[in-house]
């Protein structure tokens, strides 16, 4: 058995992993990094966020939801349309991001062993190679990032060629011509968007009665609209009670209302679990908690003081940003580099189409705890950019406190969504609000520029509010 002393190991070669290797390695620590699958990227690069998104940008452009509303031009997907075609990209994008963490990780002369590890130890991990032999590995600090997996709830057979998980759905290799999405969650509205907009006819199913219940009413809306405008079926508070396979190739679904449906393909979107199996985390003396989950304090760190834990095996919100972040407090505390904590605010892009970018409180939210607000709304459809794009449906909505008139959240959905709420992020960051956005310049015409608006709404919504308290 071969060995090594180092003062970081990092198991999980994902976005949180990586991150926290990169960060020690830069200040001079010896770190190893083990990751138990061919490629490094973890379901961030592999399987999930990249893949994904590139796919769903892909069905954007190919079906038409780029083009510019011109009116001599009909795009539409054409029949002999493959998967394959689509995941060409999607593959050259996996690759170039594997190439990018291997360079940077070499630069940082990080070790990085491809095998399985298991904790012996507090302080000793081994792992077990795919040739077959074992490498023992002391470390000062150890840090998990073994990311998670998709659920797969019983009563669906996953050895079937037309039922899959969230992680085998990019490996098919036709088009199916209709899909049951079994979760209507952030990662099956993502895929249930992208699979309409190739038009497939998708269903999604769901025992809950609301679309992404987490997000501000009005967002969560405007996604449930612009699905059912690109044709998908939502059926609400069913379950599904059977799945088995058809005599003419389909999937026959028995739902709990007793209706039945007959698609080609189903996608279980069930949510993930982290992976924590065969760690041996007994022998290191962390204890997991709910759901299989690595419990930490706010610095990321287990009650064992030199382990930590970071990214999707710590539980929500399991974000690729939000585990990176997660993974550079662990190390900087763990050896007690520069100061750094968590940022208190924390953006969420979720890329449904239409898409959304959310920062801060909702409106339910700040109703719930009782916090005077005023609302500013500005709308894609009035704003240069917005009609050059063609989105109709874009919206950024603005909350602001009545008093101090500081921004406490930013909602939009449209468009590079998930790049406007950037704007807002930094400004709450700064405790800024109305002031601030009202003395900016912002391009013209731009997208940013909805903030200016947005907060000219809140402002006469303000002031409607104090013409009525002096009436009364």
């Amino acid at each position: 058995m071969e060995s090594g002393t180092y003062d970081l190991v990092v198991i999980g070669g994902g976005p949180a992993g990586s991150s926290a290797a990169l960060v020690a390695a830069a200040y001079g620590k010896r770190v190893a990094l083990i990751e138990a699958e061919t490629f490094l990227g973890g379901a961030g690069i592999n399987t999930g966020t990249i893949p994904s998104k590139t796919l769903r940008e892909n069905a954007l452009v190919i079906a038409g939801g780029r083009a510019r509303r011109l009116a001599c031009v009909d795009l539409q997907v054409k029949p002999q349309l493959t998967l394959s075609t689509l995941t060409e990209q999607v593959d050259a994008v996996e690759l170039g991001m594997r190439h990018e963490w291997d360079a940077r990780l070499r630069l940082r002369r990080v070790s990085v062993i491809h095998g399985r590890a298991r904790f012996t130890g507090p302080h000793t991990v081994e792992v077990a190679g795919r040739d077959g032999l074992s490498t023992r590995l002391d470390a000062q600090v150890i840090v998990i990032a073994t990311g998670s997996s998709p659920v797969r709830p019983p009563g669906f057979d996953f050895t079937h060629p037309r039922v899959h998980d969230s992680n085998e759905i990019l490996s098919i290799t036709e088009l199916p011509s209709s899909l049951a999405v079994v979760g209507a969650g952030v990662i099956g509205a993502e895929y249930a968007g992208t699979f309409a907009a190739l038009g497939v006819a998708v269903h999604i199913i769901d025992g809950r009665d609301a679309l992404l219940p987490f997000l501000d009413r009005e967002i969560a809306g405007t996604i449930h609209d612009g699905m059912v405008q690109a044709g998908v079926q939502f059926h609400w508070k069913e379950r599904v009670d059977a799945c088995a396979a058809g005599t003419d190739g389909r999937v026959i679904l028995n739902l709990s209302s007793g209706a039945i449906l007959a698609v080609s393909d189903v996608l279980v979107a069930a949510g993930r679990s982290s992976n924590t199996d065969g760690l041996g985390l007994e022998s290191a003396g962390v204890a997991l908690g709910k759901r299989g989950l690595v419990p930490v304090n706010a610095w990321f760190q287990t009650e064992v003081p030199h382990i930590y834990a970071a990214g999707d095996v710590v539980g929500a919100p399991a974000l690729a940003a939000t585990s990176m972040e997660q993974a550079r407090v662990a190390v900087c505390h763990a050896f007690g580099l520069m100061k750094k904590e968590l940022p208190p605010i924390l953006p969420t892009g979720i890329y449904t189409i239409p898409e959304a970018g959310v920062v801060g409180a909702s409106e339910e939210e700040l109703k719930t705890a009782g916090t005077p607000y005023v609302v500013g709304r500005a709308h894609y459809r009035h704003n240069p950019r917005g009609r050059i794009i063609g989105d109709r449906q874009g919206l950024l909505k603005l909350l602001f406190h009545r008093d101090s008139k500081r921004l406490l959240g930013a909602h939009a959905v449209g468009e590079q969504a998930t790049e406007l709420v950037h704007i807002g992020m930094m400004a709450m960051l700064c405790e800024g609000g109305e002031d601030l956005f009202a003395r900016a310049c912002f391009n013209y015409p731009t997208l940013g520029d909805l903030y200016k608006h947005a907060t000219y709404d809140a402002s006469m919504a303000r002031n409607a509010i104090a013409r009525v308290e002096i009436a009364v």
